[in-house]
């Protein structure tokens, strides 16, 4: 998945903001390491959101022309849909362990953006909320 990024020259290096995530603000010294920035400041921004109990926006689907892609593995994205349907639905991180039968301290490895999840697991968990995980080609 991809969130659109400004990329802004400064004196000193790029200046990054995210217009869906005002608050991931970051910057580097040249553009390969304002990406690279940019990657992580969007990283930390989605594990900030999940411990304040808060739906994280999602991507919006058009590239403005002052705009670039900044990548956020498939994985976490999916986490991000999971984490906001449970949200949305008042589901508690007990309730999912319950109604996955997956311990509740593995509830907690799959809904950590920065661990290492299969897809699987993932869909496993959105189909015990009643709901689908797809998957799409664009």
């Amino acid at each position: 998945m991809y969130y659109p990024a400004k990329f802004v020259k400064e004196d000193n290096g790029y200046t990054v903001t995210f217009r869906d995530i005002p608050e991931a603000i970051t910057c580097g010294a040249d553009m390969p390491e304002a990406m690279e920035m940019a990657e992580d400041v969007l990283l930390s921004s989605v594990e900030i959101y999940f411990d304040m109990d808060k739906n994280f926006p999602l991507a919006d689907s058009e590239l403005q022309e002052d705009e670039q892609w900044v990548h956020l593995p498939d994985s976490v994205y999916a986490k991000i849909l999971l984490n906001n349907e449970l949200l949305s639905a008042k589901i508690s991180k007990a309730d999912l362990s319950r109604l996955t039968g997956i311990r509740p301290p593995e509830i907690q490895r799959i809904l950590a953006p920065r661990h290492t999840t299969k897809i699987d697991t993932i869909s496993r968990a959105v189909a015990a909320i009643g709901k689908k995980l797809s998957l799409s080609v664009s």
